[in-house]
């Protein structure tokens, strides 16, 4: 029997008291400079995300020598 997970993700957007104001805009009806704007910020969070992981693995490989 397959264990249930108990932990849960907040929605850090929702208004439990107006779920209509919940919803996200889709993402062509943000205005270009904002789209723009948040593409650069995903793209800067992964790469520092994969900087992050080449130097843990880095470390690692300087303690098994």
């Amino acid at each position: 029997m397959p264990r249930q997970s108990t932990t849960h993700q907040f929605d850090l957007f929702s208004n439990p008291q107006h779920p209509e104001t919940a919803q996200m805009p889709p993402w062509q009806a943000l205005p270009e400079e904002t789209r723009l704007t948040l593409t650069k910020l995903m793209v800067r969070l992964i790469l520092d995300h994969v900087d992050g992981e080449c130097a843990v693995q880095r470390e690692e490989a300087d303690h098994d020598a």
